[in-house]
């Protein structure tokens, strides 16, 4: 499977909610790279941090409206979204979208690095809402 296509199923995954699935594509040494420049590696600590990240936005969704791909690296550009809860239930007055890039390296038709670009600021921001 090519590079993008691996990458975008990896995408498609992220959206369907799935932490098993998604783990299923990554490397057992898997790197994850978040928004501030935190690493996470192995695809053990990946796949519960994923459940905890889609716990708090159950929604989440990733719209790729550009791609990018060259050798095992891969770009993906557009926007990431979703409704942020502290206690599972939806509220609207809690929906976030900001710009994103996503960087994939593939290996063996499996992610081995995820980087993540985006603006955390929105997310925060109902956070902080939420909690007052």
């Amino acid at each position: 499977m090519p590079p993008l296509e691996v990458a975008m199923r990896f995408v498609a995954l992220i959206n369907a909610h799935d932490p098993e699935r998604i783990a299923a594509l990554l490397t057992r040494d898997h790197k994850f790279i978040d928004s501030l420049g935190a690493e996470y590696y192995g695809r053990d600590t990946l796949i519960e941090a994923w459940r905890q990240y889609l716990g708090m936005v159950p929604d989440y969704q990733i719209d790729i409206t550009r791609s990018f791909c060259e050798g095992s690296e891969v770009v993906l550009l557009g926007a990431a979204r979703g409704t942020y809860t502290a206690d599972g239930v939806l509220d609207s007055a809690n929906a976030w979208s900001t710009p994103a890039a996503f960087r994939a390296i593939i290996r063996d038709e499996l992610v081995s690095e995820w980087q993540v670009y985006a603006d955390n600021e929105p997310i925060r921001q109902r956070m902080r809402e939420s909690s007052s």
